[in-house]
């Protein structure tokens, strides 16, 4: 990571020379900085989208983060081709867990993540996407998995995380197709959760992350740990990861001081324990 900088009003950091975290008080915003590569993830991107996701999962002041892109014609199209072509087997085998660290730390971050798309967001840029929990997009949106056109699968969780959204059948024939999604159809699919007007995609990511922001940071946390473990489970099962994800707010700090604040009538103080 490098050194802390101001970005404005808002304190920047930086990882690698493709990432960087900037921090709107308990919201944190994770941003895609490769333009001149319309933010093609190659192995040096992918490592410090791994290495922000890691510090961000650990930081206890985070309560929820937004993926952005600072390109403004493309939110992420996918792996960098050109620096995998001529690649050895072996060089691609070598490559593969770092790719699969940036789509898994996103993925696995503990509180709520919101994407805002604009643009191409194809491959593993909408895999990225698909790894948060809401998808902001806007008009020019244009989404989708065209990886077996170019000889390969999804390989950053969209073969899992797109059925989940779309259902099975429709999925298969958006991986099989290969086809580009616009933005108003991507909604009306699922594949996509709101749109905003155009150019308004990380407006729109922000304000929401902030409304979510406003509520109890362990109780989010544990709506996202029961949420994402009890899908795809028997109802029974489910109820169960329900019931230990309650445990662990019921006898929290929040919970303590959001009853105390309703009853007082005024904004809760998260303590966030």
């Amino acid at each position: 990571m490098d050194s802390t900088q101001q970005g404005g009003t808002h304190e920047e950091q930086r990882y690698g020379e493709y990432v960087a975290v900037r921090r709107h008080g308990h919201v944190v915003e994770l941003v895609l900085d490769r333009p001149k590569a319309m933010n093609a993830v190659s192995t040096a991107m992918a490592a410090s989208v791994a290495e922000a996701t890691a510090a961000l999962a650990a930081d206890r002041t985070a309560r929820v983060v937004v993926l952005t892109s600072s390109h403004e014609r493309a939110f992420c199209v996918g792996a960098d081709l050109r620096e995998r072509n001529g690649w050895s087997d072996a060089e691609l085998a070598r490559q593969r867990p770092h790719a699969r660290a940036a789509y898994t730390g996103v993925l696995e971050l503990p509180m709520p993540t919101v994407a805002a798309v604009h643009g191409f967001a194809l491959g593993g840029g909408y895999e990225l996407a698909l790894s948060c929990d809401l998808i902001v997009a806007d008009p020019t949106a244009v989404v989708g998995l065209p990886e077996v056109s170019v000889g390969v699968i999804p390989g950053g969780g969209g073969t899992q995380l797109l059925p989940r959204r779309v259902g099975a059948a429709r999925a298969a024939e958006l991986v099989f197709t290969a086809r580009r999604v616009p933005a108003a159809e991507a909604l009306e699919l699922g594949m996509v959760d709101l749109l905003a007007a155009e150019g308004q995609d990380r407006a729109e990511a922000l304000a929401l992350a902030h409304r979510i922001a406003a509520n109890s940071p362990v109780g989010l946390r544990a709506a996202k740990r029961a949420l994402r473990l009890g899908h795809g489970m028997d109802l029974r099962s489910g109820l169960e990861v329900e019931d230990a994800a309650w445990r662990t707010v019921a006898f929290s700090g929040d919970r303590h001081e959001g009853v105390a604040a309703f009853n007082d009538k005024r904004t809760p103080e998260w303590p966030g324990e």
